[in-house]
C-alpha cells in the first residue's frame, strides 16, 4: 500500500511539473529566425513587414528576449498580427523552441 501511495504522489509531482513547464511566459519581440534582432532584409520596410516576407520565404517566427532568440512553433496567426511587437509568448520550452499555447501584446 505505501508503495502505491509513494508511485502515486511521485506521478503526480511530475504532472504538475509538466504542467507547469507547459505553462511558462516569456516576453519578448516577435521577429523571424532569419533576420533575428537586425532587420536588414528589406531595406525602408518596418521590422513587422521584414518579419512577415521572412516568413512568407520560409522562415519561422521567433521570439527576441534580451539574451536569447527562441524559434517559435504554432499560433501563426496570432504571431502574424504581433509581428515586430513586443509580446507576452506562453507555451512550453524545449530546446531553443518554444511551442506557443497563447500570445499577448506586453504590458
Amino acid at each position: 500500500m505505501l508503495r502505491k501511495t509513494l508511485v502515486l504522489l511521485a506521478l503526480t509531482i511530475a504532472m504538475v511539473m509538466a504542467s507547469m513547464a507547459a505553462n511558462t511566459t516569456f516576453v519578448g519581440t516577435i521577429s523571424d529566425d532569419m533576420c533575428g534582432r537586425k532587420h536588414t532584409m528589406l531595406p525602408g520596410k518596418s521590422d513587422a513587414e521584414c518579419v512577415r516576407a521572412c516568413v512568407k520565404a520560409g522562415a519561422k517566427y521567433a521570439l527576441v528576449t534580451s539574451d536569447k532568440i527562441y524559434k517559435l512553433e504554432g499560433q501563426s496567426a496570432q504571431l502574424d498580427k504581433l509581428a515586430g511587437a513586443k509580446a507576452a509568448v506562453s507555451g512550453s520550452l524545449k530546446g531553443d523552441t518554444i511551442t506557443v499555447t497563447s500570445v499577448a501584446p506586453a504590458k
